[in-house]
């Protein structure tokens, strides 16, 4: 039985180039994320998913890197990341349309209680940095409710 995906697109009126720098600089993410995305961002290197002075929350490898276009990495819970039935793959699709941004993310190979966690997540995660690309601040309390 194949896994479920989570498809989220969204339009900014920014550029690949900053939407790319938003998902992939530490400094960047942890502003609209809350958490620092870390890696040097080569395919086959690790990147972690970490709040300031803790130990990261989500760990995963770099698949594809195409910037500013094309982003796919596994992810998974540092303790699952060995296990294939708990990894599941991550990829932002960055495309120029105009003066605005098509960004795509794909969520696939999940389980049926990551599918319900991410469908929370990510409009919230992709909302905010939309909000920080075309206004320089963020949504208040954007994760507010979610997870419980």
């Amino acid at each position: 039985m194949d896994k479920p995906s989570y498809v989220y697109v969204t339009y900014i009126l920014t550029t690949p180039e900053k939407v790319w720098e938003a998902i992939t600089d530490a400094d960047v993410s942890a502003r609209f994320w809350h958490r620092a995305n870390v890696s040097d961002w080569q395919v086959g290197s690790t990147w972690e998913h970490k709040f300031p002075g803790k130990p990261a929350d989500l760990v995963g490898k770099v698949l594809e890197a195409a910037p500013p276009h094309r982003l796919v990495m596994t992810w998974a819970g540092p303790a699952h990341v060995d296990n294939p039935d708990r990894v599941s793959v991550v990829a932002f699709d960055i495309r120029q349309m105009g003066e605005k941004v098509r960004v795509t993310m794909t969520h696939s190979e999940l389980t049926p209680p990551g599918l319900k966690d991410v469908s929370e997540a990510w409009p919230a995660v992709l909302s905010n940095m939309k909000t920080l690309l075309e206004t320089g601040g963020v949504i208040p309390d954007a994760f507010g409710g979610i997870h419980g």
